[in-house]
């Protein structure tokens, strides 16, 4: 195997790969990076057997030369090694060599580096999705459903299901549903071409997260398939698959009440920053309890009061409020969480009483939904 390669190219590949490789995996060989020179391109995979990620660098691409004398073959590198060499080589172009005893040789200008290989052969395959069952949706929509959903979901391993995000197709509409069971974040997203339908499957929240630094704004969309035990999202350049979680996402849509007694509109930076400083003096407890209370039609006021630090109170003139006075306790970090995840300038906030879950839906759409269950204080 040899080529020559563009060496800002090779490193955004490497980068690429280097999320799905781990120290800590169970199949020696997979602490590598696996590389596959063909006369159309080299692809890169890494894998910890979770995540596979497998990036493509064309030979050729609008005219520009990214690879070029390239004789075909595979190797696997040490991925502990490979990605600083790449890093740090002095020219533009980097030339990569495997003899037949797996010996590779990196040259970049007068620095020549040798390395012993592995051979690909003992690499395992990646299972091979079929795209028939697939459907296409814009890379920047992808990004903002992982960002508002997935950091809802469980860091327990407890229930393990609950550390995934539950994907739904059905009737054209893509919901994505997050919850630790003291919150649920909800976003749905209309998907025009999809021929077919998904029941429910449960992807990690750790591989959208990784998905999510991966994903690249400059491509335009990504191809989602799924079988029964992994989803692959592709691009141009990238092919990221990753392993479903087995076992029932629980029934969440009979956690969202149905009517409220109370309804707040009000300016979501605003409440957003006032709560933050509330928090401040919340650190102690476990669960950063801040209360809101309503003063009148248009006015909350939320405080927080720590018996040995002191007490916070902050009045916020809000655009409405309906229905009951209320006041309520709740997780100042859940709270701010699901305001940051709302990118609209106003929200609704209903309560159906102290006690019941509340939910946050951005003003006039209706396609993303937070809800927090509270904390009992009063």
């Amino acid at each position: 195997m040899k080529f020559i390669i563009q060496r800002d190219r090779l490193i955004a590949g490497v980068q690429d790969v280097m999320k799905a490789i781990s120290s800590r995996t169970v199949i020696p060989i997979l602490t590598g990076m696996k590389i596959d020179a063909k006369q159309h391109g080299i692809t890169l995979t890494g894998s910890d057997s979770d995540i596979s990620i497998e990036s493509y660098i064309p030979a050729e691409e609008d005219g520009a030369v990214h690879v070029e004398q390239i004789e075909e073959g595979t190797i696997v590198l040490h991925a502990k090694y490979f990605p600083d060499i790449v890093r740090k080589l002095p020219e533009k172009t980097v030339s990569i060599e495997v003899d037949s005893n797996l010996k590779v040789t990196i040259k970049s200008g007068k620095a020549e580096f040798n390395l012993n290989g592995q051979d690909a052969e003992e690499y395992p395959h990646l299972p091979k999705l079929e795209t028939e069952n697939s459907f296409e949706m814009p890379i920047d929509l992808l990004k903002s459903m992982i960002k508002q959903t997935v950091f809802a979901v469980s860091t327990m391993e407890t229930r393990p299901i609950l550390t995934g995000v539950n994907l739904k197709l059905a009737s054209n509409v893509l919901t994505f549903t997050a919850t630790d069971s003291h919150r649920l974040s909800k976003r749905e997203v209309p998907v025009t071409d999809a021929t077919m339908e998904i029941q429910q499957v449960v992807v990690p929240g750790k591989s959208l997260n990784e998905l999510y630094k991966i994903l690249d704004d400059s491509e335009e969309t990504v191809e989602i398939s799924v079988t029964n035990n992994q989803i692959l999202f592709r691009t141009k350049h990238l092919n990221f698959l990753s392993r479903l979680l087995d076992g029932n996402y629980p029934e969440t849509s009979r956690l969202i009440p149905e009517q409220s007694k109370t309804k707040i509109q009000v300016k979501t930076k605003e409440l957003l920053s006032t709560i933050d400083r509330a928090s401040l003096l919340a650190k102690e407890e476990r669960n950063n309890v801040v209360r809101l209370s309503t003063q009148g039609d248009s006015v909350i006021e939320i405080s927080s009061n720590s018996p040995e630090v002191g007490n916070v109170v902050e009045e916020i003139i809000v655009e409405d409020i309906q229905g009951e006075e209320l006041k309520i306790s709740f997780s100042s970090k859940y709270m701010i969480d699901a305001l940051k995840a709302i990118e609209y300038d106003e929200v609704i906030i209903e309560f159906t009483g102290a006690m019941r879950p509340f939910i946050i839906r951005p003003l006039n759409e209706n396609s993303i939904l937070q809800l927090i269950l509270p904390v009992r204080t009063y």
